[in-house]
């Protein structure tokens, strides 16, 4: 299509569109700015003009990505029981699902850092969201809930990503499905023997966790919080 025929939406979804099919023919490092824009039909500078560099197209990619798997998550858990665990088995199925039909963009996605806008739906609130509701069923004490989607999280990222790299095999989708609720139910039981007086563990955090902190912080408080450590250092 000529260059004169997008609009400014159209170009920018275009070049992503030849982004990600790049990262699946050739990976997240074997293509070039130039290719994109070839693909597209329009000169290197207008890809320029939208993302500023090569990394901003892939960072803006990632950002689509993760928004598109906080929706299939998000659907996937709307889809299944009303049952709190039930929920939480159909987002580490989804997830785990998501990296091994894609596994290239799913490189991409957890590779390029946090994108620097807030998605629709996030990924991170998606488990978040179902934990909570897992805690008002009264399938979780409230003791146990801090910082739980982040062991959730490490160990469903972890089952992908070996499955992924073919460090874990199984021999069809049933069995790694079977394995992914094996996995949500273990950990799900470890943070039900919590005692209610468990020590303090440490406090997990991501780009995404700090962001939703900093914006829940009033901005004359930010500002004070960031001559403290201006001072600190």
């Amino acid at each position: 299509m000529p260059k004169n025929r997008y609009h400014h939406g159209e170009l920018r979804g275009a070049l992503l569109d030849a982004a990600e099919a790049l990262v699946r023919e050739r990976g997240v490092e074997g293509w070039s700015l130039r290719e994109a824009s070839l693909r597209v039909g329009v000169s290197p500078s207008a890809a320029y003009h939208h993302f500023g560099s090569r990394e901003g197209l892939v960072h803006a990619l990632s950002g689509r990505v993760l928004a598109q798997l906080g929706e299939r998550l998000s659907l996937a858990v709307n889809d299944a029981s009303s049952e709190g665990r039930q929920r939480l088995i159909a987002y580490a199925r989804g997830y785990v699902s998501w990296a091994l039909d894609d596994p290239a963009v799913a490189r991409l996605a957890f590779g390029a850092g946090e994108p620097e806008i807030p998605l629709s739906t996030h990924p991170h609130d998606v488990l978040a969201t179902e934990l909570d509701r897992l805690v008002d069923a009264g399938g979780l004490g409230a003791s146990a809930r801090p910082g739980a989607e982040f062991l959730l999280w490490a160990a469903i990222h972890g089952l992908a990503t070996l499955l992924v790299e073919g460090l874990v095999r199984h021999d069809d989708h049933e069995a790694i499905d079977l394995q992914t609720e094996r996995l949500v139910r273990t950990v799900l039981s470890g943070l039900a023997q919590e005692p209610p007086a468990a020590p303090a563990w440490p406090q997990a955090r991501s780009a995404h966790t700090e962001r939703l902190a900093r914006q829940a912080v009033p901005p004359e408080r930010r500002e004070t919080i960031a001559g403290d450590r201006s001072d600190r250092a």
